[in-house]
């Protein structure tokens, strides 16, 4: 880049959540749904203070303090660069978290706080467009640690890798930014002292059980996704990354077992911590890495009660046994659909045989079961989706989640979709103004009165709740009853 564009010393960063769980979840989230800590702005804290600078987290969600009382604090605090991460607890949440972004830099613009960096899967997948529709004066076009090590340590915004900002209303993105490798040395640990853990709960499921929800985190022990499914934008943070790798374009990349027990340890001793969510996207993908971890939660000798993602092929009773004996006590298995020609339609390669194993691995080893089941893939007609509804009954998993398909920006579904003018509150699956993809045979409106419909018929069945508090207790059967009685008020239905 021509222009050697001098930026402002940065000594201190204020990381913000800009919150929304209210809007995303209704009423859900008063008592059911998770509130989770803000991984993302806690891993890129520990990276600024690493690094010598100052960081200070603002979580809005946890606080309960609306975009005023966030920008006084921002000004008391008086950092040389505001950070908002953008990536949500899953790939879907990213764009679903846009609208609460608007409101909160909205309100710091009108108090001249303008030196605002946004960082996250939406705003990589849309660099210019959120750079020209948000009051925001920079964009990360990557993942964001490299892009926050440059901010901090260099003179130029030329020399600030993977960053996207406007000059004279002309896009211009310095050099895209490696992949962060070291994840050890780098960031050993999220900066959990910058929030208060104790008032962080699990999903009610999630303490089936269970006498106490809190506290609870969510964390990582990896990054990035080898895979390529067409619903799905993980990729999007990572894609420039990925070119500059010399490892066969992968981005998935692991903190060691030893420095994941570190932290677990860490959370269990010092904090009391036994509800833990680990957010990566395939915790159960390489043996070496998953035994290793479960090998240091056993002889630390430490209570927990962790969930975890998995695909349905890569699963064994070597690796599910040890997780059992760990405190994996639930797997959230990807199946998104019974109809095999529809997942090779999105990239998905599995197969339903491959689903029924991972099952009976998972149940022969007490480790409970969520399932992920999304309604309206390109392919589906009326057929098709009671097809996902009546095997997802017939499996006995002890919980589901039912999505519907999103055109994700970072997708490859978004590239192909034709789409109206875009409300990005259209793109929360719980929120009032929840509108899907449409498919070849069915409009957005029939998919979404279809997922509500099917969420009551699972979780109203008399054999389902039968089943629950069998296992669980008449306490949970009751909070699934009570959970029922919490209507979704739908917009486009």
């Amino acid at each position: 880049m021509r222009n050697m564009l001098t930026k402002k010393k940065v000594h201190k960063i204020a990381f913000l959540n800009p919150g929304g769980r209210s809007s995303s979840y209704q009423d859900l989230s008063k008592t059911l749904t998770a509130k989770e800590p803000p991984l993302w702005a806690l891993l890129f804290a520990a990276l600024t203070r690493n690094l010598g600078a100052d960081a200070k987290v603002i979580d809005s969600n946890i606080l309960n303090i609306d975009e005023k009382e966030v920008t006084k604090r921002v000004i008391d605090y008086s950092p040389d660069l505001v950070c908002i991460p953008v990536y949500g607890h899953n790939p879907s949440a990213s764009t679903q978290t846009m609208p609460a972004l608007r409101k909160l830099v909205t309100e710091l613009h009108k108090q001249m706080v303008t030196e605002i960096l946004v960082i996250g899967t939406h705003p990589a997948a849309l660099p210019e467009r959120t750079l020209r529709e948000e009051k925001v004066k920079y964009v990360c076009t990557g993942e964001g640690f490299v892009t926050l090590k440059d901010f901090i340590q260099q003179d130029n915004l030329s020399d600030v890798r993977g960053l996207a900002f406007l000059e004279n209303e002309k896009f211009l993105k310095t050099m895209p930014a490696p992949l962060l490798e070291n994840l050890d040395e780098e960031i050993p640990s999220p900066a959990w002292d910058l929030v208060p853990i104790s008032e962080y709960r699990c999903h009610n499921w999630h303490a089936f059980g269970e006498s106490e929800r809190s506290p609870y985190v969510s964390m990582l022990t990896t990054l990035g996704c080898p895979y390529q499914c067409s619903f799905c934008n993980i990729q999007a943070p990572f894609r420039e990354g990925e070119a500059l790798a010399k490892n066969d374009n992968n981005s998935y990349r692991y903190w060691s077992p030893k420095v994941i027990g570190d932290q677990l340890e860490e959370l269990n001793t010092k904090y009391g911590v036994r509800h833990i969510k680990f957010m990566d996207e395939m915790f159960v993908l390489n043996k070496t890495h998953v035994l290793g971890i479960c090998d240091e939660i056993i002889k630390r000798k430490l209570d927990l009660n962790i969930w975890a993602y998995s695909r349905v092929d890569t699963l064994s009773d070597e690796v599910a046994k040890k997780m059992s004996e760990a405190g994996i006590r639930w797997v959230c298995l990807g199946i998104e659909t019974v109809n095999e020609d529809i997942a090779q339609g999105i990239n998905k390669k599995t197969s339903n045989e491959k689903v029924f194993r991972a099952i009976n691995i998972l149940k022969e080893n007490n480790i409970n079961i969520i399932g992920n089941f999304i309604f309206g893939l390109p392919d589906d007609d009326e057929e098709k989706l009671q097809n996902v509804l009546k095997l997802s009954k017939e499996l006995e998993l002890e919980y589901v989640n039912f999505y519907c398909t999103m055109a994700l920006p970072g997708s490859a579904l978004y590239s192909e979709d034709i789409k109206r003018e875009e409300n990005w509150n259209e793109y929360s699956q719980l929120g009032f103004e929840t509108k899907p993809m449409n498919t070849k045979y069915l409009k957005a409106e029939e998919i979404l009165k279809f997922r509500d419909q099917a969420f009551n018929d699972y979780f109203g069945d008399e054999k389902y709740l039968n089943f629950i508090e069998n296992k669980f207790g008449k306490k949970d059967r009751e909070d699934i009853e009570e959970m029922l009685k919490i209507p979704l008020k739908r917009k486009n239905i």
